[in-house]
């Protein structure tokens, strides 16, 4: 973490640096007296006095718990308890199966149990999200943007090892860290293919029983910010957070986000499909959502609710989106965000949430009333599947 952040104020600098090999240390080193002024031009920008008092300055960032993720597929919940217990308090979650809390400031990069790949150090919002996609042993499954594999490993874990999973990844390497994180988690139903997604082929015979997909794109990453310190960069202004969530970068992240998510829908088998997020941006949540909605009547789909006892939901920005979940600094997590799409015959058959995870997701009640709308208000809309398309991506 401490490398992530020394790198993301240099790339804020507004000196032009280059690039150099060899450790985090010897760079700053290399170019400490541009660090210097840099970090002087910032304290007196926030009319700070030195160092210390500007990385006090931001009070509303809370120490998190530590989240990790048991990964079943090589030991227990309850054996990785026995041993964690002996140094830490330890919890269980209440909403993601296999997922313990630990006290803030638990190190646990060089514990046995890390290395070995039986425990994952990830969030709680990111394990929600393969958790929301509830894969059943035995399905055929899609990671559409798989790397660096975290959600990946925990989709194997939940299938119990049994079916298969399809990994894109179209970056060579981060797929290289997708196959490492596959190789610790000793997951063996996973195929890593190095590839686009959009150019699968969602009518090719060997697609057809691909039963589930879950879509993690490109977006800002606005959601984790805060934990790369990005209010300390020059940059860095109030009213960051607002222009960003309409700048020409988002807009083209949008973009690409809608048509993948269009994409994904196009699969003739799939039963649920989860969109998500780590950005806070409408742009990148709500409205790309709200976009695909005609398509996904067409084709069946509706939005369901994952994880129905949380709170916190999505903006209120067109009916149905009480159905969308998002998570907040303010619970203790990074900012996610989550919809959930299910095909109706398939949430016809669903069983209710269970008790330990809450994530199968069900239809809200008011979703099918004529005041919130939810997603019948669109099956009247008698949109062919290409006018609906072309609709979305602007021809």
């Amino acid at each position: 973490m401490e490398e992530t952040r020394g790198i993301s104020l240099c790339d804020g600098l507004r000196h032009p640096l280059r690039s150099v090999s060899g450790s985090v240390e010897e760079y700053i080193m290399l170019h400490k007296d541009t660090f210097r002024t840099a970090l002087q031009k910032i304290c007196v920008k926030r009319k700070v006095s030195n160092v210390e008092d500007l990385l006090s300055e931001k009070t509303t960032v809370k120490p998190k718990p530590r989240f990790v993720r048991v990964n079943t597929l090589k030991t227990t919940t309850g054996s990785v308890i026995e041993v964690l217990s002996k140094m830490h308090k330890v919890d269980k979650d209440d909403m993601v199966p296999d997922m313990l809390v630990l006290p803030p400031g638990t190190d646990m990069h060089k514990h046995p149990l890390v290395t070995d790949g039986k425990v994952f150090l990830q969030g709680k919002a990111s394990c929600m999200v393969a958790a929301a996609v509830s894969p059943k042993p035995g399905w055929k499954v899609i990671d559409a943007c798989a790397a660096p594999g975290n959600k990946t490993v925990h989709l194997a874990a939940l299938m119990n090892g049994e079916g298969s999973i399809i990994a894109c990844e179209l970056n060579k390497e981060r797929a290289k860290t997708l196959q490492h994180t596959v190789r610790r988690s000793g997951a063996n139903n996973i195929e890593t293919v190095i590839g686009d997604f959009l150019n699968i082929d969602s009518n090719d015979p060997s697609y057809a029983e691909v039963r589930a997909i879950l879509l993690d794109p490109s977006c800002s990453g606005s959601g984790i910010s805060t934990e790369r310190l990005d209010h300390l960069l020059p940059s860095h202004s109030i009213d960051d957070q607002d222009d960003a969530g309409s700048s020409a970068r988002i807009r083209k992240l949008s973009a690409f986000q809608r048509k993948a998510l269009s994409h994904a829908l196009s699969f003739p088998s799939v039963e649920r499909l989860v969109y998500s997020t780590c950005s806070i941006h409408q742009a990148e949540n709500e409205d790309v959502v709200s976009s695909v909605l005609p398509l996904a009547s067409s084709l069946g789909f509706e939005l369901a609710t994952p994880f129905p006892q949380w709170r916190r939901r999505g903006l209120p920005v067109f009916y149905g989106a009480e159905h969308l979940l998002r998570t907040d600094p303010e619970d203790d997590l990074e900012g996610f965000f989550i919809a959930l799409f299910v095909r109706k015959a398939a949430a016809a058959d669903a069983l209710e949430p269970s008790e330990d995870g809450g994530a199968l997701g069900r239809k809200r009640k008011r979703a099918c009333t004529t005041r919130s709308g939810g997603l019948r208000a669109f099956s009247s809309l008698r949109l062919s599947r290409m006018d609906v398309l072309c609709s979305i991506w602007g021809i």
